[in-house]
């Protein structure tokens, strides 16, 4: 850092909390927005935590003046956050951060109308993104990492504030969003379905006036809970809703999407180009998607095993590992079209050691209960139709639409 003398730090201090000061007085919601962003790295906020760093009396300056005192307790904390900042040091910046983000709520509550809505958004995210490396350091020094949680805490009560008749409404979906990456990155993600009920049932909301950007956050993080939760119709809702909203500029969100969009559109029966995967770079997918155009068994675990970190971090593996079913019908269905090809009047009569010879040629050793009980499974899941003649080890199909499509609907439970 070069050379700062006293009288340009105390310049640089007294500046901010006349900027501060003047941004509340005139209800100026974007260069309030500016003067919280840390984690933005503005030159003016480092140049002034390198002031705060050299001018040690900032708490002094504060209490003199009436103008500035008035708003000394968020103030004075976020000075002490920004040196901590500087300094590297992310535990004391978090812990600092969030006493001074209590009295912005505090101020927030009295303020009438939603002009500082965007400033608010500013605090939600800084105590996130603060308290995640905060975390991050904790861990690291061999701690327990604890910040995170605070932070979720800190936004519940942020929620209650915004869950409120009037203009300040429409800031609740954010903090919901932001809420949600909390509890994803926590692992408690069952902790999301009460803020859910509140946005979902509360009269008080109507999703269509949130901001759309918000909206599609909310979405993708909902669409992923119905993916843990199996409900493939719900999941195929939200995340297409999400696609369909999103910044088509915005690859990298694009590609979050279709990271569980496409699992569910397999789980229904629908498959995706192949110059979408290439285009979003989701090439880990290519081999499932070829393993159910050819019935290939052998090819999709081979594929699942490949990628296994990635859809187990992805949290698709089980999802994935379930489309089995549907590349034993497949198999079954290619037999059934040779068999129609070679002699037709028997093209509905398949024997098992057919079905076995062709797991064999893909390097599937089965005997002929485990045969059985698959085919099996594919009549009860709807997935084939027809019996079973067992003196004969046949599988008779139905004369009439043998392999039933799915339709964009899941695979019977």
């Amino acid at each position: 850092m070069a050379y700062l003398s006293m009288g340009e730090a105390h310049r640089r201090i007294t500046d901010y909390l006349n900027r501060f000061s003047d941004a509340v007085f005139s209800q100026d919601g974007p260069s309030l927005k500016q003067l919280l962003s840390f984690s933005s790295n503005s030159p003016s906020l480092l140049a002034l935590a390198d002031a705060l760093n050299v001018f040690q009396d900032a708490n002094r300056l504060i209490k003199q003046s009436e103008k500035y005192s008035q708003y000394g307790e968020i103030t004075a904390p976020l000075f002490r956050s920004l040196q901590s900042y500087r300094l590297g040091n992310l535990v004391d910046t978090y812990s600092a951060f969030e006493k001074a983000a209590n009295a912005f709520i505090q101020e927030f509550r009295n303020w009438e109308s939603a002009w500082a809505l965007e400033a608010l958004f500013v605090v939600a995210y800084e105590i996130r993104v603060l308290a995640e490396r905060a975390d991050k350091d904790l861990a690291s020094n061999g701690k327990s990492p604890e910040k995170l949680k605070a932070a979720g805490s800190f936004l519940m009560k942020v929620f209650g504030v915004l869950a409120g008749k009037g203009p300040k409404r429409v800031g609740a979906l954010y903090v919901t969003c932001q809420l949600f990456k909390i509890y994803f990155k926590l692992g408690t993600v069952h902790l999301c379905r009460s803020v859910i009920r509140s946005i979902e049932t509360a009269r008080i909301f109507d999703f269509e006036e949130f901001p759309k950007r918000d909206k599609v956050t909310y979405m993708y993080y909902t669409g992923r809970l119905e993916v843990f939760n199996e409900n493939f119709p719900a999941a195929d809702h939200k995340l297409s809703y999400a696609l369909m909203h999103c910044n088509p500029h915005n690859e990298a969100n694009i590609r979050m999407i279709l990271k569980y969009l496409i699992p569910v559109k397999l789980s229904i029966g629908i498959l995706p180009k192949d110059w979408l995967l290439e285009k979003y770079n989701l090439v880990e997918y290519r081999n499932v998607v070829q393993a159910l155009k050819r019935g290939d068994l052998r090819l999709l675990r081979h594929a699942l095993q490949e990628h296994e970190d990635r859809f187990l971090r992805s949290g698709v593996f089980l999802v994935l590992e379930k489309l089995e079913l549907q590349v034993y019908q497949r198999l079954l269905k290619k037999i059934y079209i040779i068999q129609k090809q070679k002699d037709p009047s028997k093209a509905h009569q398949m024997k098992l050691e057919i079905i076995i010879k062709a797991l064999k040629w893909l390097e599937m050793d089965m005997d002929l209960d485990e045969v059985e009980c698959i085919v099996a499974i594919l009549i009860n899941k709807n997935l084939v139709k027809g019996y079973f003649a067992h003196k004969s080890k046949v599988a008779v199909l139905s004369k009439q639409d043998p392999f039933p499509k799915l339709n964009g609907k899941p695979v019977n439970s």
